[in-house]
C-alpha cells in the first residue's frame, strides 16, 4: 500500500510540478515531509543541499530519494514512474491545444498567470533555503549580486557562474 501512496504523491508532484527546478519544492515539501512524514525537514534541506551538487532533475532526486526510503529500488522505480508519468501525459495532451490555440488571449492570460505563481514561490522557497542573516554579510551579498549580474547580463553558462561561486567560496572561507 505504501508504493501506491508513493506513486500517487509523486504522480501529484509532476502533475504541478509548473515551472520546473525549484517551483515545485513547496509541494515535495508538503507531501513528503507535512502529509506523510516520510522526510524530516532537516532531511528536506538536507536533499535540496545534495539536489544541487548532482546534475539532473530535482524532482527525480526527491523521488529517488523518498522511494529508497519508503520501499528500497522498488520505491525508487514507483516514485520515478509517478513524477515521470504526469507531465508526460500533460504535455502529449496538452501539445495538440497549445499548437491550435497559442495566440489566444485566453490562454496567454493563463501562462502570464501561472509564470507569476511560480516566480513567488521560487523566490519563497530561496527564502526557506536560505538563512536571512546569512544573506545579509557583505561576502554572501557580493556573491548573489555577481551571480545574479553575470546571469542576467551575460551569455555564462549557469554551471560555470555555479562552479566559480564555488571556487570563491572556497578562497574566502
Amino acid at each position: 500500500m505504501v508504493l501506491v501512496s508513493l506513486f500517487l504523491v509523486f504522480f501529484r508532484i509532476g502533475l504541478f510540478a509548473i515551472g520546473g527546478a525549484y517551483s515545485f519544492l513547496p509541494l515535495i515539501e508538503k507531501e513528503v515531509v507535512q502529509r506523510y512524514h516520510w522526510l524530516s525537514k532537516e532531511e528536506f534541506l538536507d536533499i535540496l543541499a545534495v539536489t544541487k551538487i548532482f546534475p539532473g532533475a530535482i524532482s527525480i532526486k526527491y523521488a529517488s530519494y523518498t522511494g529508497y526510503k519508503i520501499g528500497g529500488i522498488l520505491g525508487v522505480i514507483v516514485a520515478n514512474i509517478g513524477n515521470f508519468l504526469a507531465p508526460a501525459l500533460l504535455v502529449t495532451f496538452a501539445s495538440f491545444f497549445y499548437a491550435k490555440y497559442k495566440n489566444s488571449p485566453a490562454i496567454k492570460s493563463v501562462f502570464d498567470a501561472v509564470r507569476l505563481s511560480v516566480f513567488a514561490m521560487i523566490i519563497a522557497v530561496a527564502f526557506q533555503v536560505m538563512d536571512v542573516i546569512n544573506l545579509m554579510q557583505i561576502r554572501n551579498l557580493l556573491i548573489i549580486i555577481v551571480s545574479f549580474a553575470i546571469f542576467i547580463y551575460t551569455k555564462t553558462h549557469p554551471a560555470v557562474i555555479i562552479i566559480l561561486a564555488g571556487l570563491l567560496g572556497f578562497i574566502w572561507r
